[in-house]
């Protein structure tokens, strides 16, 4: 197991004093980051003008992102529930009353545990970064298993005497500490779904044992699923949205302070099998290289922020003021209503619809050099143009297809969901506390 490296001090007093950060950071003060010795600085709103030589550009193959279109709306089909009460943050803390109550009421503070960090895998299908996944110890004695890790969902589930299953599984009779049910567990994706009861049982991450960690012990999984390399899905939403309403395991660390601090972090790496990061408890100053901006969250539910605008070369093409931006490491793209895809693309003089792939899909000149950005909370954020390339429509064609996909008619006209196509352009950092925050900091992939 990985042990934690020594980190600069400013991080470490970070660590140290996040319940009374949580307490004097105002839900609107993004322009705040907190502070570390960087190797590098870098601006937060930094435009990323590469792209791939257009001489060594692949054609798209669309197989897994037409089944991700496929999976979305299964993924998605509850959320306006989940966020209909959703409201506006209208008030701040009073900083000045919260410094003096704590100078006058020190508190001893226990010792602070180190955060943790999971290596992920990047897999890459089709020449896109399709998923990423990391190794947890299950059981006792720990037995490994792989997990896609999914800020868009809040179910943990794993295999377990499944009948059709190709990867790991977990051998339940092996472990000492294993509690099963006969609560049943279902979740159910675009083309595939997953059943089984819910288990307990200690979960091993970077040498840390979580015990009565509960999870979906699937006993059947179909679909599409079953040919992807990992074992199962780790969900770090809130458990309000997930099948089993269960704790997740983030919420469990975070409830029994194994962490220091209640948030968690993501580097994905581009185009590299090894390299990406779940870093849990802080954020890891080896992966950035400025600091966090922060955007407060829309509802306690996923992890949404409010997107204002989409711009184009710093011209805004598309305000979005309204739209609800959901950040979802399980997604590769990023997704748009299909109103706000149309306006984006026809701001684009040589984009056009794409049917030959569906009603989702666009292309572009694959020699146009587009600095595109999201503003979310008032700050604007670029993305890799290499990201957004897919490849060209067919061999030896001038016209590439765009990233930015719309989404179905059935799906709501005011959520967008943000995917690994952004987060490989930005750390992500997610904090639970208090109303909830996502962050982001320039990322050691774009030096």
């Amino acid at each position: 197991m990985k042990h934690p490296r020594s980190l600069p001090l400013t991080f470490v007093m970070f660590l140290l004093s996040v319940p009374h950060l949580v307490l004097l950071c105002s839900v609107f003060t993004a322009a705040n980051p907190l502070q570390y010795n960087y190797p590098r600085a870098v601006p937060i709103n930094r435009s990323f003008r590469h792209r791939p030589p257009t001489h060594i550009l692949s054609v798209f193959q669309p197989g897994m992102i037409k089944w991700e279109i496929q999976s979305l709306p299964f993924k998605y089909r509850n959320v306006q529930g989940y966020l209909r009460d959703i409201s506006s943050f209208d008030g701040v803390l009073n900083h000045i009353a919260v410094e003096e109550e704590i100078a006058e009421h020190p508190i001893s503070l226990p010792p602070v545990p180190a955060p943790r960090s999971m290596p992920l895998e990047d897999y890459i299908s089709d020449n896109m970064d399709v998923m990423y996944y990391g190794l947890l110890g299950v059981g006792t004695p720990s037995q490994s298993l792989s997990v896609d890790i999914d800020t868009g969902s809040a179910d943990f589930w794993l295999p377990v005497k499944c009948t059709n299953c190709y990867n790991r599984q977990f051998d339940d009779a092996q472990s000492s500490t294993c509690r099963s049910s006969d609560e049943s567990f279902s979740v159910y994706y675009g083309s595939g779904s997953v059943f089984g009861t819910i288990m307990q049982d200690t979960i091993t991450l970077d040498g840390l044992q979580v015990s009565d960690v509960y999870f979906g012990a699937a006993s059947a999984v179909y679909g599409d699923f079953v040919e992807l390399p990992n074992d199962g899905l780790l969900g770090m939403a809130f458990s309000n949205i997930s099948q089993s309403k269960k704790p997740t395991l983030f919420e469990t660390l975070v409830n029994k302070q194994l962490i220091p601090a209640s948030m968690f972090s993501l580097h994905l790496a581009r185009n590299q099998a090894k390299g990406s990061e779940l870093y849990l408890g802080g954020i890891d100053p080896f992966k950035v290289t400025g600091p966090v901006t922060w955007i407060p969250l829309l509802s306690k539910a996923y992890w949404s922020v409010s997107m204002d605008a989409i711009t184009i070369n710093a011209h805004t093409v598309l305000p979005t003021l309204g739209t609800c931006a959901i950040v979802d490491s399980g997604t590769t793209l990023i997704y748009l209503p299909a109103s706000h895809a149309s306006a984006f693309y026809a701001m684009i003089p040589s984009a056009k619809p794409a049917p030959d792939y569906g009603p989702e899909f666009y292309s572009y000149r694959c020699s146009d050099v587009l600095d595109i950005a999201f503003s979310f909370g008032g700050h604007s954020f670029s993305i890799n143009q290499a990201d957004f390339n897919l490849g060209r429509t067919s061999q030896g064609s001038s016209d590439c297809v765009g990233g930015i996909l719309a989404l179905g008619d059935g799906f709501p006209s005011d959520i967008a969901i943000i995917g690994d196509e952004f987060l490989k352009s930005w750390y992500s950092t997610y904090d639970s506390s208090g109303v909830g925050r996502v962050g982001f900091s320039p990322d050691i992939n774009n030096t």
